[in-house]
């Protein structure tokens, strides 16, 4: 089957795939430091269920990386996707200045992909972006195997940071 023929299993990196609990410190306190807690991602250890989910994934559908991550963090991004065994797929980005919340960046660009391709699911851990995408017409896998502190939550919502 040709991979354009397969349908699309979308996965977010965050809180999905990557354990963000080591860089969460960085979003504490009056200062964000934003240098500071996308750099750290580099050192964050994969979640295990949610990679077990996306290589399971692969053997059906194409796998699809939707992220709230800026831009500016790609190479970096797809050498941890690389190197913690993940499937091949596009990685989508954040634009560097784009701070609107993840529920509408995500919300876009997955009605984008389901107009070229069937998107099988959607695999992510923002509550609110899950409630947006099921709304929309999507199956929703909702990543509730990390922890994410109520610093991070902000960033993806308030601050269109993640």
């Amino acid at each position: 089957m040709r991979d354009d023929a397969r349908p699309l299993a979308v996965f977010d990196l965050d809180g999905t795939l990557a354990d963000t609990a080591h860089r969460q410190r960085f979003l504490e306190g009056p200062r964000r430091d934003w240098a500071g807690f996308f750099s750290a991602a580099v050192d964050d250890p994969p979640l295990t269920e949610g990679v077990r989910l996306a290589r399971s994934s692969a053997e059906e559908c194409e796998v699809t990386y939707l992220t709230g991550r800026p831009e500016r963090c790609r190479k970096d991004t797809l050498a941890w996707l690389a190197r913690h065994g993940l499937p091949e797929g596009s990685l989508r980005m954040r634009r560097n200045d784009d701070r609107r919340p993840a529920r509408r960046t995500k919300l876009e660009i997955l009605k984008r992909l389901g107009q070229e391709r069937e998107v099988r699911m959607l695999v992510d851990d923002d509550e609110l972006v899950c409630d947006a995408a099921e709304l929309a017409g999507f199956t929703v896998v909702r990543a509730r195997w990390a922890q994410v502190s109520p610093a991070v939550k902000d960033a993806q919502e308030r601050q269109g940071r993640t």
